[in-house]
């Protein structure tokens, strides 16, 4: 996240490289990056004749080479963006010549998406030498909180952990999706408010008394009644609720359980770094140890194993999923 705003800051002052080579399994990174270049970099007046967007699906190598050799026509700079680049790997080491000795006034920007260069070879030292190589990496889902936190805080907002948890428990880490449903909060909300598991649910849907976050926290406290009634909430609006990502968050959680015990220092940060959670939700943790010795973690684990093999139709096929989870929720919890 800092080298995105380092890079777009140093364009910002005007310090542009000839090689923009943005890669890696993160997508949302590259469009950031690619986009904020698209629109800033040359005046509107500029773009008819100095700006062109190639996709790798229709060009080669040889074409990108042609258009980023051409001079920029009534402007300073001409800018270049390969999206989809990808499908140029089996030949984009021949973008290595260019790399070596690229045209100063020329902005070439390669979208080369969940792929990488190999760091060994010509062209990545090449780019390295000339340009800005910039690796786009997943986020980790504790890292997803801290950057729906951030991202808002740049716009004015705010939010609470348990709204932030319930984005990322019911989008996962694709940020391109998580960014949407951010913008609409944006556009309904006003700035400077704090964005609360209320505001969630009336405007994306989230229910915030039956999700997977509450259900992992009355497991936690081991509240049979409220776990039982998320299940039944659950089993009837399957679709909303796949039985697999249920099944997943709670293995998770039974896995930093186990983790937790094993540590010498319980203390509210060292907790929080060496299972990767917000520091705010470390009493959940602190709660389940209470109610789930190291014994009980490990047959939950068993269970959870167990059930996600039958979530996947084995073993269990025709068997209902809300079914399934009700006799995964008895074993776990008793």
């Amino acid at each position: 996240m800092d080298d995105v705003k380092n890079i777009i800051t140093t364009i910002k002052k005007g310090e542009l490289k000839p090689i923009y080579f943005l890669m890696g399994e993160e997508p949302y990174f590259i469009d950031q990056i690619s986009g904020y270049i698209e629109e800033n970099v040359l005046r509107e007046d500029e773009k008819g004749f100095n700006q062109m967007v190639l996709y790798g699906r229709d060009v080669s190598v040889d074409d990108i080479v042609g258009n980023a050799k051409r001079f920029p026509m009534m402007a300073e700079r001409q800018v270049i963006i390969v999206k989809e680049a990808q499908d140029l790997s089996r030949t984009i080491e021949q973008l290595t010549d260019y790399a070596e000795n690229p045209q100063p006034s020329t902005v070439l920007v390669v979208c080369y998406k969940y792929k990488k260069l190999d760091k060994r070879k010509k062209l990545h030292k090449a780019i390295a030498k000339n340009g800005v190589i910039f690796e786009s990496k997943r986020l980790y889902e504790n890292q997803v909180s801290t950057w729906i936190q951030s991202t808002l805080k740049a716009k004015n907002y705010q939010i609470a952990p348990k709204a932030s948890q319930m984005l990322v428990e019911f989008l996962g880490t694709d940020l391109g999706k998580i960014d949407n449903e951010l913008e609409k909060l944006r556009l309904i909300c006003p700035e400077g408010t704090n964005i609360n598991p209320e505001i969630i649910e009336e405007n994306i849907g989230i229910s915030k008394d039956f999700n997977n976050f509450e259900l992992r926290k009355a497991i936690g406290m081991r509240d049979d009644l409220k776990a039982h009634r998320i299940i039944n909430y659950f089993s009837q609006n399957p679709k909303d609720n796949p039985m697999v990502v249920t099944v997943s968050l709670l293995y998770g959680f039974f896995s930093q359980l186990q983790q937790y015990h094993a540590l010498g220092d319980k203390s509210k940060m060292n907790v929080a770094k060496v299972l990767k959670v917000n520091p705010y939700f470390v009493s959940d943790y602190t709660t389940a140890a209470k109610n789930y010795n190291m014994k009980h973690v490990s047959r939950a684990i068993s269970y959870l194993r167990e059930a996600d093999v039958q979530s996947k139709g084995v073993g269990a096929a025709n068997v209902a999923q809300g079914d399934l989870l009700k006799e995964l929720l008895v074993k776990v919890m008793r």
